[in-house]
């Protein structure tokens, strides 16, 4: 068994980056912040007059709604069932 260190999740993204981490590939690929605006119409989101919490970044959401579905897409490729 591989003792953990302190700087493993350091180590392991720096590796990462070495052999193509494909969230990066996918960052460099397509220009995320070309959606906000239509993020931000498209969800309503108030001027912040009436309070509450700050709405979450509208484009880290995004990301967050189209990699699942890119790695879902891949597994079909080679014949996995999605999770």
């Amino acid at each position: 068994m591989e003792a953990w260190s302190l700087f493993g999740l350091s180590e392991h993204l720096e590796r990462l980056s070495k052999t193509g981490d494909p969230l990066e590939v996918l960052e460099a690929t397509v220009d995320f912040e070309h959606f906000r605006g239509w993020l931000i119409d498209g969800l309503g989101y108030g001027d912040g007059a009436r309070g509450g919490r700050p709405p979450f970044d509208p484009v880290s959401m995004f990301k967050a709604l189209i990699e699942p579905r890119r790695q879902g897409q891949l597994q079909y490729t080679v014949g996995l069932s999605p999770v």
